[in-house]
């Protein structure tokens, strides 16, 4: 019970920080190569981590745990947040958080392809169309940029860093079970940093590398806020919860960054916004209180049949 309850707080402080990130991600992609960006920032978020972590006294893997963390961290790492960082040069980050809430749908669909324990209920599938709709509601105003021809290639990019992100979160909820979460974690970003490698070389322009100010500020959060403190944090949930209930972090990120904008910067709120974040929170109520039902359910007896 006791893990339960901290793979939940994990999982809301991930919500928060990640809700933090849209606009640090977007300053640094816009301004500095993105794939390098993103390189620099996981290898040190990595070397970070697993250097904190030894000193601790942790210790490290086996090869096979190492060979596991290196095949998420490309899938989640390289493919998944970096290709989002890649896109964002060209598209809005509305666009992006548009996208990256299809990721409780893609879990839905794997979990009925391959996963037999978590099947969604009704419900749960009224939460997620409840939660997908709000999302859509809440960044209707950049649902024309998916007309525009100029940004298909950017927005084929974050489909599939989407996919990319749900298919290595399965990998490894299967892969990590009784593991270290923080050093699995650590060993990610890193792996991920240095697959980005290539990635620099082939499709960056390393001319207009500038170290600006708002560059390393944005640098330096996502490393340590964005990466060593959310990421070991939503690898903590995902080896205590459904992963469907983790996915759910994609609808509520977009929302922390609504409220935040509006708090902090004094951007758009009104009615129609307001509205549609109580659509997402109720789809994703419906979605908790479906998995919380089907946990009852499955705890009661069968009946015996005469």
């Amino acid at each position: 019970m006791k893990q339960k309850q901290t793979a939940y707080l994990a999982l809301a402080a991930v919500c928060l920080l990640w809700g933090t990130t849209y606009l640090a991600l977007r300053v640094g992609v816009t301004q500095f190569p993105p794939f390098l960006f993103s390189a620099i920032r996981f290898v040190l978020a990595g070397v970070i981590l697993i250097g904190i972590l030894l000193l601790r006294g942790h210790s490290f893997p086996s090869q096979k745990v190492i060979f596991n963390q290196a095949i998420g961290g490309f899938l989640m790492c390289t493919m998944g947040i970096s290709l989002v960082g890649w896109a964002e040069v060209q598209v809005s980050s509305g666009v992006a958080a548009i996208i990256c809430s299809l990721m409780p749908i893609w879990v839905f669909i794997i979990n009925l392809l391959v996963n037999q324990e978590e099947k969604p209920t009704l419900i749960v599938m009224m939460g997620l169309a409840m939660g997908i709709a709000g999302i859509l509601l809440i960044f209707r105003e950049h649902l024309t940029e998916f007309y525009q021809p100029q940004y298909l290639g950017s927005i084929v990019a974050i489909f599939l860093a989407n996919l990319s992100w749900a298919i290595g979160t399965f990998w490894l909820k299967k892969k990590n079970a009784g593991t270290d979460p923080f050093i699995n974690a650590g060993l990610q970003m890193l792996a991920g940093g240095i697959f980005l490698i290539p990635f620099t070389l082939l499709f960056d322009d390393l001319s207009v590398i500038n170290w600006s100010g708002e560059v390393i500020f944005a640098l330096s959060y996502l490393t340590l806020i964005g990466s060593v403190a959310a990421y070991a944090c939503y690898f903590y949930a995902v080896g205590h919860l459904p992963i469907m209930i983790v996915s759910l972090y994609a609808y509520i990120n977009p929302v922390i960054a609504v409220i935040l904008g509006w708090l902090v910067l004094n951007e758009k709120m009104n009615s129609k916004i307001a509205g549609a974040i109580l659509l997402t929170l109720l789809g994703i109520y419906l979605v908790n209180k479906g998995h919380q039902l089907k946990s009852k359910w499955r705890g009661q007896p069968k009946p015996i049949n005469d």
